[in-house]
């Protein structure tokens, strides 16, 4: 019969004819869990076009959105972080550290570049969370003062974007010092008059949010990003009561006076164009 065997031909395809999806091509959103072509992604600026959820995504997406034709120049590329604690855990940090680095093609969670946006200079830092999670370490610290440092002697705006999970454990106290460490360079470059923008993204959490990430001119975020210290659960169990809807989310902490602006990813450039020109008058 014709529902147990295919009467028509040529619409069978052999095992060895068919052709398997290269990966990456193909994903799905996290929210809405609808398939998502890549191209379809980078023309959207990594941004769902059916519910409009903010793919995470690292420096080198965000470079290429915000910088004029994808055009910079790098602040000390080739800085990583060495072991001066000797930090073992399942495995020594300095091999954790190697790994991540060939598994990542990074040097560590942070990128720092200057160029233009919209023909205004800037100098912008970018966290990298699929670097153990954007912890915040010596070197994030460094390339972050060392922004600050180029802004300064160029009086070009800083961007930074933040997404990390916090301080990064295997340097203990020296990874607790670059709060510290960049807070005080941001209050010289307040000093010097120099505007700071700070782009807060999914997540933006522990001593980040901390220290640098909230200390902006002009705090932004992305929509439904999560922004705290302390992770709800820790805060729940500190507090003893249930937590309200939207906790931690941008948007809550917008309507609580911690966030200026949220902006959609793909307005992003033209909103930082318009803030550095409001702010050079």
């Amino acid at each position: 019969m014709s529902w147990f065997k295919r009467e028509l031909k040529g619409i069978i395809t052999s095992t060895e004819d068919k052709k398997e999806a290269p990966d990456g091509i193909w994903n799905k959103c996290p929210q809405c869990k609808k398939p998502l072509h890549y191209s379809e992604q980078v023309e959207n600026q990594y941004v769902c076009h059916y519910c409009g959820f903010h793919i995470r995504i690292g420096s080198k997406e965000y470079f290429s959105i915000l910088f004029d034709n994808n055009e910079f120049t790098e602040i000390a590329p080739n800085l990583t972080s060495g072991d001066p604690l000797s930090f073992v855990d399942t495995k020594k940090y300095s091999d954790r550290l190697k790994d991540t680095i060939k598994k990542t093609g990074l040097n560590d969670a942070i990128r720092a570049a200057y160029g233009k946006i919209d023909g205004q200079d800037i100098v912008i830092a970018c966290m990298d969370f699929n670097f153990i999670g954007g912890s915040m370490g010596s070197v994030v610290g460094e390339k972050i003062a060392r922004s600050i440092d180029h802004s300064i002697a160029t009086k070009a705006p800083f961007l930074m974007i933040s997404k990390s999970g916090g301080a990064r454990m295997m340097e203990a106290a020296f990874s607790l010092m670059q709060m510290a460490k960049t807070s005080a360079k941001l209050a010289l470059l307040a000093q010097a008059k120099v505007p700071y923008i700070s782009l807060l993204t999914d997540p933006t959490t522990g001593g980040v949010t901390a220290s640098y990430a909230m200390l902006g001119d002009i705090n932004i975020a992305e929509p439904g990003s999560l922004i705290g210290f302390a992770g709800p659960r820790v805060i729940k169990e500190t507090i003893k009561k249930d937590l309200p809807k939207g906790f931690q989310t941008a948007e809550f902490v917008q309507e609580h006076g911690f966030l200026d602006f949220i902006v959609d990813r793909r307005e992003m450039k033209d909103k930082l164009a318009s803030f550095l020109r409001m702010m050079a008058n």
